[in-house]
């Protein structure tokens, strides 16, 4: 949370609608310049007059957003591993591989639900089960 004084020039410099879009996306308001857009519609700000390592942001497009909807030069961008952003680097710069499929898509993250990756082994156990047998009485 932020002080009032902050908070309120926030909403001066963002206007009403980013300010009560930014109060529900990321529980605070914060207010900079557009460093650029991704394929997928996320828009990343900038503002250096935060505290330090919180002055570079993101405002993701979907309202159930994910780390694996951050394209990776938008990545090391935002987490400081570069200085200029992909709009600015062309070797960070976006390049579809021949690979890869036209549409502009993410793998999710299924980490603790139903599709999560479950390993299993066909190796036969070393270690079986006591199963119990019982004698019939006379």
């Amino acid at each position: 949370m932020s002080t009032i004084t902050r908070t309120l020039s926030n909403l001066w410099r963002v206007g009403i609608r980013d300010y009560w879009h930014q109060l529900n996306a990321i529980g605070d308001t914060k207010a900079g310049t557009l460093i650029g857009t991704d394929r997928f519609g996320n828009k990343y700000f900038e503002n250096n007059e935060e505290l330090p390592l919180r002055t570079r942001w993101v405002d993701y497009k979907q309202h159930d957003f994910d780390a694996a909807h951050i394209e990776p030069g938008w990545h090391a961008w935002i987490s400081y591993a570069v200085d200029k952003p992909p709009t600015e680097d062309p070797l960070l710069a976006y390049r579809r591989r021949p690979w890869e499929d036209t549409d502009a898509k993410t793998i999710p993250n299924y980490t603790a639900t139903r599709g999560a990756y479950k390993p299993y082994s066909t190796v036969k156990s070393k270690i079986t089960m006591w199963e119990p047998t019982a004698v019939e009485r006379k």
